[in-house]
């Protein structure tokens, strides 16, 4: 007997438990406030270090979409005078967790030129390029002619975007 008495009381527990939520979920559901709800437009932050050649070198972060180079530099208090602004790409787009080294004159590193660059050169001076891929990019100038531009890089089979990435800003078409 005294277990059929506890098979009822958790049976009538359940049911008063179960009674409870349906109660409350349509009390809320039926009678509450309606919800206020607002679109905003999605703000942009985009956060990069600048260091090197500029006034006021450091850690900073804008607000915005379409960044450049040049919105970095800016932010930074602009160039110092013994910087090398030819060894930056001013218009390229700044991506969030960029690094910018702004280098000073006679300072900034050689960049390969992959449009007449042997396959050993390509691979001893550009990392994640080992001498296959190297072969391939030099295959890929001369069945397709010369680069037009670096991006064209993504159509050599083995790069993708990151290992394009890692070598980007070290080689240039011309």
């Amino acid at each position: 007997m005294a277990r059929h008495s506890y098979i009822l009381i958790i049976g009538f527990l359940i049911v008063l438990i179960a009674l409870g939520g349906v109660v409350l979920y349509h009390s809320h559901a039926i009678g509450g406030e309606p919800l206020d709800i607002q679109n905003s437009s999605p703000c942009c932050q985009v956060t990069f270090c600048v260091t090197g050649e500029v006034n006021d070198p450091g850690i900073y972060t804008l607000d915005g979409s379409n960044l450049h180079i040049s919105d970095a530099i800016e932010a930074a208090g602009g160039l110092t005078e013994y910087a090398d602004p030819g060894a930056l790409n001013l218009d390229a787009p700044l991506s969030d967790g960029d690094i910018i080294h702004v280098y000073p004159l006679g300072d900034a590193p050689q960049k390969i030129k992959i449009n007449t660059a042997e396959a050993w050169l390509l691979d001893a001076a550009l990392p994640g390029i080992g001498p296959t891929l190297a072969q391939r990019i030099v295959d890929y100038r001369e069945e397709n002619g010369p680069f037009q531009s670096i991006d064209e890089l993504l159509n050599v089979d083995g790069i993708g975007p990151s290992t394009y990435e890692e070598i980007k800003d070290l080689v240039t078409v011309d």
